[in-house]
């Protein structure tokens, strides 16, 4: 059997970034795989959403476990989006990433953003990826800052101290999503001991652009979920109506909405 979690690892280290597409389902992730990408990951919104589920709120427990199992069984390396480890306890968060690592997952993203929108204490944050660590030693951690999204003052040197306090706790990668400048990801990448992963965003940067800068992970987030909602809709709008105008590409905000409309049954 092929090590993934070496194979992922590895990934991370080569001459170009590794671009990371996410899935939300089997379907996703199978077809990202045929097309030939040499990882997947999963978004925590599209696994969410797809289950009527609210992103980022710990809600999705089983839905992620039972997928990141499936997806496990694909022959490239996964990564699963565990939100902040749907627990508090670093026990528990541990229990969860051991289920992963022993179905045969090779990573996992957590986030020290907290379901009330605050940023979680970051020595909080690091008892869990040690936690994690001690329990699955071989899964490759990536350590999330939410700083550019929920911080008063979102700054490259905030996410670095945060970063600096997990890659101690064992982490093997740091993620700063929403650092999106050429000076912040520079300096970040440049005083890491250790993968840093950005987020794409479409019409801000290039894959090539990125890459110069120093990211050796690119993720699309729920980029790819949200663009099959865009174009499922408007081919369907396409067909009752050739002139419909095609629809916008949701924001995160909008898709994760879904979730709540018809939640009370109205």
């Amino acid at each position: 059997m092929v090590n993934t979690s070496a194979v992922f690892r590895a990934l991370h280290r080569g001459e170009r970034p590794l671009l990371l597409p996410c899935a939300w389902d089997h379907a996703s992730a199978a077809a990202l795989v045929a097309h030939g990408f040499p990882a997947v990951g999963t978004t925590s919104l599209g696994v969410a959403a797809a289950a009527g589920l609210p992103d980022a709120a710990g809600a999705a427990r089983e839905e992620t476990l039972a997928l990141g199992r499936r997806l496990a069984r694909l022959p490239v390396p996964v990564s699963v989006d565990i939100e902040g480890g749907f627990a508090e306890d670093p026990g528990e968060v541990a229990a969860l990433a051991r289920e992963l690592a022993e179905a045969g997952v090779a990573g996992v993203n957590l986030e020290d953003g907290l379901p009330d929108g605050r940023l979680a204490d970051p020595a909080r944050h690091a008892e869990k990826i040690t936690a994690v660590k001690e329990a699955a030693p071989a899964l490759f951690v990536n350590a999330r800052t939410d700083t550019h999204w929920l911080a008063a003052e979102p700054t490259a040197a905030a996410a670095l101290r945060r970063a600096r306090v997990y890659r101690e706790a064992g982490a093997d990668g740091v993620f700063v999503p929403a650092l999106a400048d050429e000076d912040g990801i520079r300096a970040v990448a440049g005083e890491l001991d250790a993968p840093l992963n950005v987020l794409f965003s479409p019409g801000r940067h290039t894959y090539e652009r990125l890459a110069e800068w120093g990211a050796a992970r690119i993720s699309l987030g729920s980029l790819l979920f949200r663009a099959a909602l865009r174009h499922a809709v408007g081919l369907a709008a396409s067909i009752a109506d050739p002139s419909a105008e095609a629809p916008e590409l949701p924001s995160y905000d909008r898709a994760r909405a879904l979730a709540d409309v018809w939640a009370d049954g109205d």
